[in-house]
């Protein structure tokens, strides 16, 4: 935790782009919620600090998101406009405990649950939403509508409602953002982008054009903590926040895998405690929702960035700007931050996982589209729950699709060659099966389907290995005493081989021989291949003479 010379300098430095850039991305973020630009400015502040001290990716950067902005203002879109940014801070608090408690059960080991397409699927989503819901603020023209989409479509529909100067200051903000970007001092793009628009508005007189001070009054200096009113929590709430918590923590381990963490492995799990605290700090000080951002991490690292202290000293540099230059928050003009966010979420969009995913199998296709469409159309917490399930459902289809089995044929040396296995036992034959894939549940039916029939066979004798399983459930069990009954009345034998010492152990205590029928049991040891070479020599003899 403790700051090393040697890395200071570095620190220092890095952090004065963090502190630039975090300033028009909060505010831009908070209008993306639907509230005061000044408390997306809480959030930038409190998010870097507070999550820079705990997370385990050390040049991850906590901060405002375009991901966690949409999912706040679909949740409060519903609340007032004078009550909604104490609604976001009581959301911030709930989400905030959602994630400590997350971190607290080690949770993270179960993003791994949710797939690439699905979450591609909702961040493409959430792209093509900040772009839609944007239009109004950057033409000024009027909303209505009960859906982004619809609002976007009465806003192109209407040209003649667009206000020139807003159109103008927001078009000028869009082409210095390309323009500078492309130029060494990209870092103060989105500073230019602003000031340069606001500056001619101010000097020309263009008060058609909406300012952030137009929302409300800018707050002087920095926030004092204070415990948020309560009295706007309801279930609804309460849900939303469970689901934006999903969406940070997700975004967040997604974030954690791609930024560099030397010598040590991040730990999603406190990766999660950490924003959980930084987001329960935001709340405290009237912020907003924040999670790991993709582009503040990714400018930590190429600003040269060596430990977790370049983030908080980003911190401080952004401290310094907001007691400074308060007063100047007032006049930046509302189509610079459309423009902002805009260019954001186009840049954002990833073309070559999309075309990865488009290209490979159906179930990715099916999740990526169904997430996107959910995401786009429905609200986000009810988008996330769809595309948590959909995971889920995807995973369980995919396991019972990918089970094999095939035939192992015993060579003299010892070795096993592999075949295809045969859809009907034969006569008087040992048949060795090998089962590639998952025995969960429905895999487990999949092999019911797929295993050789013995109706019609003579003798039949099947030795099933099941190396490397370590848990078999109650479905497995069911297929296996059945499968055993009906090889039992066709005058044949099951043996299940390569099972692990401890499930064979449990499998033969008194009570339990139900769960294998009249199948007997070898139990795995040190040597691949020793136990099922065991009960294929012993399954031989018995054909031979059955009295053995």
């Amino acid at each position: 935790m403790r700051p090393e010379r040697r890395n200071l300098r570095a620190d220092v430095v890095a952090g004065i782009p963090n502190a630039i850039t975090n300033i028009p991305d909060g505010m831009a973020s908070a209008v993306l919620a639907g509230i005061n630009p000044v408390h997306g400015l809480y959030a930038s502040l409190a998010g870097p600090l507070i999550g820079g001290l705990g997370v385990s990716t050390r040049l991850m950067v906590i901060s405002t998101t375009g991901a966690g902005s949409v999912s706040t203002g679909s949740a409060v879109a519903g609340v007032s406009v004078q009550d909604r940014a104490a609604t976001v801070a009581v959301l911030t608090l709930l989400a905030g405990a959602f994630m400590i408690i997350a971190g607290i059960f080690r949770l993270g080991r179960y993003t791994r649950f949710v797939s690439q397409s699905v979450m591609l699927g909702f961040l493409t989503g959430i792209a093509v939403n900040i772009v839609l819901g944007q239009l109004s603020d950057l033409t000024g023209a009027p909303v209505a509508g009960g859906t982004t989409v619809t609002r976007a479509i009465g806003v192109l529909a209407h040209p003649g409602r667009w206000d020139a100067a807003s159109v103008g200051a927001g078009l000028v903000a869009l082409l210095l953002l390309v323009l500078v970007n492309r130029t060494r001092a990209s870092l103060a793009g989105s500073l230019v982008a602003i000031a340069v628009p606001t500056v001619v508005v101010v000097l020309v007189g263009w008060h058609t054009v909406a300012r952030v001070g137009d929302a409300g009054e800018v707050a002087h200096g920095l926030p004092v903590p204070r415990l948020p009113e309560l009295a706007r929590f309801s279930p609804e709430l309460l849900a939303d926040a469970a689901a934006l918590a999903a969406i940070i923590l997700v975004q967040g381990a997604i974030v954690s895998q791609a930024a560099p963490n030397q010598e040590t492995r991040a730990d999603p799990s406190q990766d999660f405690t950490a924003q959980g605290a930084a987001n329960v700090v935001s709340g405290l000080v009237a912020g907003m929702p924040v999670g790991a951002s993709v582009g503040q991490t990714a400018l930590n690292v190429a600003s040269g960035a060596r430990s977790r202290w370049a983030v908080i000293w980003g911190s401080v540099w952004m401290t310094a700007i907001m007691v400074g230059c308060w007063w100047l928050m007032r006049y930046v003009v509302v189509p610079t931050l459309a423009a902002i966010l805009i260019y954001a979420a186009v840049t954002s969009l990833r073309q070559r996982e999309l075309t990865t995913i488009l290209r490979t199998g159906w179930n990715s296709r099916i999740a990526l589209v169904a997430t996107f469409l959910a995401t786009l159309f429905l609200p986000v917490a009810v988008a996330v729950g769809i595309g948590v399930i959909l995971s889920l459902v995807l995973q369980l289809n995919q396991e019972a699709i990918d089970l094999r089995g095939v035939r192992l044929v015993p060579e003299e040396s010892g070795r096993f060659i592999e075949t295809r296995s045969p859809a009907r036992l034969p006569d008087r034959t040992v048949t060795i099966l090998d089962i590639y894939g998952s025995l969960f549940y429905a895999g487990s039916r999949t092999l019911e389907a797929r295993l050789p029939d013995p109706r019609g066979s003579v003798r039949p004798v099947v030795v099933l290995r099941l190396r490397g399983r370590t848990t078999l459930g109650s479905t497995f069990f069911a297929v296996i005493s059945d499968y055993a009954d009906r090889i039992e009345a066709a005058g044949g034998r099951l043996y299940l081989t390569g099972i692990a010492p401890e499930l064979a152990a449990q499998i033969r205590q008194p009570g339990h021989r139900e769960l294998t029928g009249n199948a007997l049991l070898y139990a795995s040891s040190p040597v691949v291949g020793a136990s099922t070479l065991e009960a294929y020599n012993d399954a031989t003899t018995w054909l031979v003479d059955p009295r053995h």
